[in-house]
């Protein structure tokens, strides 16, 4: 069995250590409206704040609205499978579990390493951008940090000289790792707090805004197209789709969630459905006020929302989009890096990456462990690379996830048809097939260099599987003593 690349390991086997599908270490203790916010505060990030405005200026133009409508189309074909999914199997691991179970476990290794692009990395991402948010605000109340600690190394400093380390970012990612360390009610708690400002914010921008929109800024609402594909047109409007589709990364945290969920069964559909059609409908407001009020082909600025504000010509109220956009990375950040170690904590309890990933804390019953090793390399990450290239291979590690995530749930409904949906997607197979497609079709308008990036990363994966998780699998699935399953192990830190 262990030199079969496709063995599986059957659902039955996901819960039967668990006490109704829910791993016995792990705690249980979200609740519905604690899904929904997760669920918002990890979606609602440096999408919105940071690349609305160069999607605007580079590709779509006013056409923004509809990137944003076609990117949540195709979300939730995929929202749909997550749910059917989740609620059937409310475990930890999300994608990977699901794919351990329909795929084998060649393709589970590959997606739970393609994964690490689309959380660590995404968390690394939105921490760089909660950095220059941070030093902004920091500079206006008067104080300044060194200027060779606010970037990644080698980025040019205005009077000469190169950066060394962006330690902003580094460290909000040490804070919020601590806070997940501690446990699941302090976290959500946090998160819930500061998503409520954070919309809060978003919509009274909305509302102010639209009172000085110019509509004649809206036209033509899709601009022509300038003979290269991708800028302007609608082709410009498709890869503006493809560039904001960050800002949709994060619904499928709740998957993850599952299973510490007190009624996952219902719940789970409730916060991933629920989360990504307010988001959806926030994003697609605010893309119609933000190009009403500023010329798309000025929006190509880091911070195109306090811009915006800044047109209507309140100055408070841009210090306060500004705190709203620094709560709002801090959220997706938070469920970005809680979403990691979750991936992990299932990875290692089947023997794929080392036990350390696998212990809970005895006290907090939080994968304590695997939040320390995975916040330490994210913080390091954060402060030496660019947003830019972070930003690059986040999208396309999302986008074949989700294409996973739809045959997963076409493999299910053939191979293990009887099994209880407490929520089952109508329309199947039409739903699945064009979540596929819509996926695919995003990520055909990306960059070539990104492609190669992700090759890159998939042969480094390639190497720690066939070095160490095949065989380390097949040790713990012949029940070696010290297995990953083992109390002593996965129950304690």
């Amino acid at each position: 069995m262990g030199s079969n690349l496709t063995v599986r390991k059957s659902l039955d086997d996901r819960l039967a250590n668990s006490e109704s599908g829910v791993s016995p270490c792990l705690s249980r203790s979200l609740s519905a409206f604690d899904l929904l916010t997760l669920g918002i505060g990890s979606t609602i990030g440096a999408g919105i704040f940071v690349l609305t405005g160069t999607a605007a200026a580079h590709y779509a133009g006013p056409g923004l609205t509809l990137s944003f409508v076609l990117g949540g189309i195709a979300c939730a074909f995929v929202a749909l499978c997550y749910a059917e999914l989740a609620a059937m199997v409310p475990a930890s691991g999300s994608t990977y579990t699901y794919a351990y179970a329909t795929l084998g476990e060649f393709c589970a290794w590959i997606i739970g390493w393609d994964l690490v692009l689309e959380y660590a990395m995404s968390a690394a991402t939105v921490a760089v951008g909660w950095s220059g948010y941070a030093r902004s605000l920091l500079n206006e109340a008067g104080l300044h940090l060194p200027l060779t600690l606010t970037a990644a190394p080698g980025t040019a400093l205005p009077g000469g000289g190169t950066t060394w380390f962006d330690l902003p970012a580094a460290a909000i990612v040490g804070v919020l790792t601590l806070l997940l360390m501690r446990g699941n009610r302090e976290s959500t708690w946090v998160n819930a707090v500061m998503v409520a400002i954070k919309v809060a914010i978003i919509l009274a921008f909305v509302g102010v805004g639209a009172a000085h929109v110019d509509t004649g800024l809206w036209s033509p609402l899709v601009p022509e197209n300038t003979g290269t594909f991708g800028e302007f047109g609608w082709s410009g409007v498709l890869r503006g789709a493809g560039v904001v589709f960050f800002a949709f990364i994060g619904f499928e945290t709740i998957s993850a969630a599952a299973g510490e969920t007190r009624r996952p069964q219902r719940d789970a559909p409730i916060g991933l459905l629920g989360s990504l059609g307010l988001s959806t409908l926030l994003y697609v407001a605010v893309a119609a006020v933000l190009t009403g009020l500023v010329p798309y082909r000025a929006l190509d600025v880091p911070d195109p929302i306090a811009k915006a504000v800044a047109v209507i010509g309140f100055g408070a109220f841009t210090i306060l989009i500004k705190v709203g956009a620094l709560l709002g990375l801090t959220t997706a950040a938070l469920a970005a890096l809680y979403e990691q170690a979750r991936i992990f904590y299932a990875m290692a309890r089947d023997g794929l990456l080392p036990p350390a990933f696998a212990r809970v804390h005895q006290r907090f019953r939080t994968p304590a462990m695997s939040q320390i090793i995975i916040g330490s390399a994210t913080a390091l990450v954060a402060g030496l690379l660019p947003i830019d290239l972070l930003s690059e291979l986040v999208s396309i590690g999302t986008l074949f996830a989700f294409v996973v995530i739809c045959i997963a749930v076409l493999v299910l409904r053939r191979t293990d048809p009887v099994r209880p949906r407490p929520f089952r997607v109508a329309g199947l197979p039409m739903v699945a097939m064009l979540g596929i497609l819509s996926c695919l079709g995003l990520m055909l308008g990306l960059p070539a260099d990104t492609w190669l990036r992700l090759a890159i990363w998939l042969v480094v994966g390639l190497a720690i599987y066939f070095g160490y998780g095949r065989r380390a699998a097949r040790v713990h699935r012949a029940g070696t003593p010290g297995s990953v399953e083992t109390p002593a192990v996965s129950c304690r830190v």
